[in-house]
């Protein structure tokens, strides 16, 4: 798969402290701002709220 500007790879970085990480994609022109995700944080044992990490 080719890579493009408009669909770059995003680290999301968890809210909670504990360093954990997911890394995606996402639709520059359909989100502009900054992601946020509720995910799941293994070292917590929980779903906490994930930010776009630039």
């Amino acid at each position: 798969m080719a890579r493009s500007e408009t669909r770059p790879v995003v680290t999301l970085r968890s809210t909670a402290g504990t360093g954990h990480t997911y890394v995606t994609r996402k639709n520059r022109r359909n989100n502009p701002d900054r992601l946020f995700l509720r995910k799941y944080d293994p070292a917590l044992g929980e779903h906490v709220l994930f930010r776009e990490e630039r």
